[in-house]
């Protein structure tokens, strides 16, 4: 592992294990954040899987019915039938914090709840399967808004997550190796620079001690 590029000083040395002992303090945490995000991002999948197989249920309920529907009538009438839709819907966006991660939450609601007034036509000109089409479709419009709110937080964790898998692996791989590493060379420098000293104070002890002798 390439050390820093540094002076190796005490004050130097002094700095390095402040950076590493925060570096470490960093990456602890850092690793108990990843592991909640996937504890957290696990549960949504879930959520997320048994909501996409309901709803995908739901919509091919209604294709079916649509479908039957656009063979017994003809084009015109039914984009006739369907062109004023009679239900309206409103949808309020809010957040909810997951580990510092914005994740939507969405309020759903309609104009009336009462499902009889959401047909745009009248019974009579149109086929029972339109109907079951159109209210199939308002049933499952809250699951779909529900299930559209759960994608975008699983999309959002899954980026947090690789943000912070790569900030726990440049720490763990290349800051605190790299700072480990220099902390060594710096030491070694400052044992060795020691070492020198003494000896040349023992050498000039020696001296001193010769010039002494001599003038006696």
């Amino acid at each position: 592992m390439a050390r820093l590029n540094v002076n190796p000083t005490r004050m130097e040395l002094k700095r390095l294990k402040a950076r590493l002992t925060t570096a470490r303090r960093g990456h602890k945490l850092l690793k108990d954040k990843r592991d909640e995000l996937m504890k957290q991002f696990l549960d949504i999948v879930r959520v997320n899987k048994e909501l996409r197989e309901e709803v995908e249920s739901a919509l091919q309920k209604a294709y079916k019915s649509f479908t039957i529907a656009a063979a017994v009538m003809s084009p015109e009438f039914l984009e006739q039938s369907l062109m004023y839709p009679k239900q309206s819907v409103s949808v309020d966006i809010s957040y909810r914090n997951i580990m510092s991660v914005n994740v939507p939450e969405y309020t759903f609601q309609t104009k009336s709840s009462d499902f009889s007034e959401i047909f745009p036509y009248s019974y009579a000109q149109t086929s029972g399967e339109l109907d079951d089409a159109v209210l199939e479709l308002s049933k499952i419009m809250e699951k779909l808004m529900e299930l559209a709110r759960v994608e975008k937080s699983v999309l959002l964790l899954a980026r947090e997550i690789e943000k912070t898998r790569r900030r726990v692996n440049a720490l763990e791989y290349i800051m605190i190796p790299q700072l480990d590493e220099t902390i060594r060379y710096i030491t070694m420098k400052l044992d060795e620079n020691e070492r020198g000293n003494l000896t040349r104070l023992m050498k000039v002890k020696d001296m001193m001690l010769k010039q002494a002798h001599n003038y006696e």
